[in-house]
């Protein structure tokens, strides 16, 4: 086997493992979206709560909802990045076999 060869095989397992990475990203990204859809109707709901009730526990659970949401949303974006880091390097890998 020609080091050309190697290179180009070492070049399809790190395919393979990023394709696989980025399977499992878009899977959690799509959970992720789902659960976001959930937890921004929950907040808004009890936004409504707090802005009617005007009580303490109406507005701390309103907060606590806020953040909740405000942290899910990192995590979207965190997967949204990671996704398209891992594609990116998807691409420099196929240049690279090509060569």
């Amino acid at each position: 086997m020609t080091e050309n060869n190697l290179s180009d095989r070492f070049v399809e397992r790190r395919l393979k493992r990023g394709t696989q990475t980025i399977r499992e990203l878009s899977d959690d990204l799509r959970v992720t979206r789902e659960q976001l859809d959930f937890i921004v109707d929950d907040a808004q709901v009890k936004e409504i709560r707090a802005m009617v009730a005007e009580t303490p526990d109406a507005s701390l659970e309103h907060h606590q909802a806020q953040r909740h949401l405000e942290a899910m949303q990192r995590h979207h974006d965190h997967l949204v990045a990671k996704i398209a880091e891992q594609q990116i390097h998807q691409d420099q890998l196929l240049d690279k076999l090509g060569n």
